[in-house]
């Protein structure tokens, strides 16, 4: 099992030249050439040899890369047209992706006879139920879905040969890792080439490899280096008067583990640690302002994960050492260039990844151009979410938490449920009351995904909140061992 120290990040054992289109098998050729592709895009040229020799990768990898066909390529080569069987099985974080893998698939397995099938929550169980009977190759799927249909038995991963990971930082923002650790007792026993790619590797997605991947190594297409690079910097251009509700929008979307949102005053930070609270998340407050057992508590609860986001001045966090800190949010630019590496210096500790985020104004952007210039520093500009792309995606993160809670209902609770069917048919279809179900999904959502995250490695000892405030604690999945003696469970 790997961790998030810095020595399990190391360079692979027998690093492998990147490949070229030309050096790839002919079966693979002919696919890329289905694909229209006149080169291979460099995920691609570097992951593929090190898949192709069957070793298990955890591997960065940003969306739009290519890593799609970097997975996908080498499942070609493995995957036995003559037998009826799932033999791949690639898990993703939502929909719209498994919807994107499963066209390419399509196209790169052409006409070998190799069937792909696409399985997500949101709709209806029939046609994916049909589709999988008629005896797909390559499964991709939601962890929640793919989970629903091994327990309704629809399909098997006795044979199964290769398990991909697909975006593992946003499947586990999505609230999906109680899925993916009761999935776990429906793979075989056996060892599984197994890969994951993720565009960053905070500690969380580094203990979630570790219960999935016996001995992983890493390849990074960052600066041609292989390796875990420490830290992303991203930036997203805000209206000054807007600011506030850009926060809460980046929030929601990316559902950080947990965060420092840093402010240049007082002001601000009680501000902001205020909206933060009324919209329903765990958020407190660190200044200068604070006495000194108010700060010891406040420090108490990050450092124990108790914590999700702490709202503080550069002065009061100065000197923090706080583990499995995901993401730095930086609310405004710092109003010196030094701060800003003493504020992105807070997350990326001890060899894991870690986010620094900068709002920004058109006019502060040239301050941030600066601070990158002078400590040479990649800033990546990335797109607001609209309020569209919030419900997007707080209504897959819904759905997957809704459809998780009903696959734990006994007999009794679901017979006892079916009374209010007619009342929700009823609901639906009568718009003037549709604010009262949006007010029961609402409420929901803030118990549920707004309270402090139990990291992955550690939820099947914890405590769990219910909504109705009581806890229940995790059973431990079965542990399986493979024929080595490493786990794969």
């Amino acid at each position: 099992m790997i961790d998030s120290n810095p020595k399990s990040k190391e360079k692979p054992k027998q690093e492998l030249s990147d490949t070229t289109l030309g050096e790839l098998p002919q079966q693979l050729h002919d696919a890329v050439a289905r694909m229209n592709w006149k080169e291979l895009m460099p995920v691609q040229a570097r992951a593929i040899p090190y898949l192709l020799a069957g070793r298990d990768m955890m591997i960065q990898a940003r969306t739009g890369s290519g890593k799609t066909g970097a997975f996908l390529l080498p499942l070609l080569t493995r995957l036995k047209a003559k037998e009826q069987t799932c033999q791949a099985l690639i898990l993703v974080p939502t929909r719209e992706l498994a919807s994107q893998v499963y066209e390419e698939a399509k196209v790169l397995c052409g006409d070998k006879g190799l069937r792909t099938v696409a399985v997500y929550g949101g709709v209806g169980y029939g046609a994916q139920i049909k589709a999988l009977k008629q005896g797909a190759h390559i499964v991709i799927g939601t962890p929640g879905r793919v989970l629903d249909h091994l327990l309704k038995r629809t399909f098997t991963l006795k044979y199964l040969t290769s398990l991909v990971f697909d975006e593992a930082d946003r499947m586990l923002s999505m609230g999906f890792y109680p899925d993916m650790r009761k999935l776990q007792e429906h793979l075989p026993s056996r060892k599984l080439h197994t890969c994951m790619f993720s565009a960053t590797f905070p500690p969380s997605v580094l203990r979630t490899a570790g219960e999935f991947i016996a001995e992983p190594e890493f390849i990074s297409l960052s600066a041609d280096h292989v390796h875990v690079t420490d830290t992303d910097h991203i930036f997203y251009i805000v209206d000054g008067m807007d600011r506030d509700r850009s926060l809460i929008r980046l929030i929601e979307v990316e559902n950080p583990a947990s965060a420092i949102i840093f402010c240049n005053t007082k002001s601000n930070v009680h501000y902001v640690a205020v909206v933060l609270r009324s919209f329903g998340y765990d958020a407190d407050e660190l200044s200068a302002d604070l006495s000194q057992k108010d700060r010891e508590r406040v420090l108490k609860s990050v450092r124990e994960g108790k914590l999700k986001l702490l709202v503080a001045t550069d002065v009061a966090a100065r000197g923090l050492d706080i583990p499995d800190l995901s993401h730095v949010i930086q609310y405004e630019p710092p109003d010196e260039i030094e701060l800003y590496i003493h504020r992105a210096g807070r997350t990326g500790r001890a060899g894991a990844a870690g986010v620094a985020i900068s709002l920004v104004t058109r006019i502060e952007q040239l301050t941030l151009n600066r601070i990158a210039k002078s400590y040479d520093i990649e800033l990546q500009e990335r797109t607001m979410p609209t309020d569209s792309d919030v419900e997007a995606v707080v209504t897959e993160r819904l759905t997957t938490l809704l459809e998780a809670r009903l696959r734990d209902r006994d007999k009794l609770q679901t017979e006892r449920s079916l009374r209010f069917v007619p009342l929700a048919r009823a609901l639906t279809e009568n718009e003037d009351e549709s604010a009262v179900i949006a007010m029961l999904l609402d409420d929901y959502y803030q118990q549920i995904l707004h309270a402090p995250v139990v990291p992955p490695g550690e939820a099947p000892q914890s405590a769990v909140s219910k909504p109705d405030g009581s806890t229940r604690r995790r059973q431990k999945p079965r542990r399986r061992r493979n024929s080595q003696g490493s786990r794969n469970r």
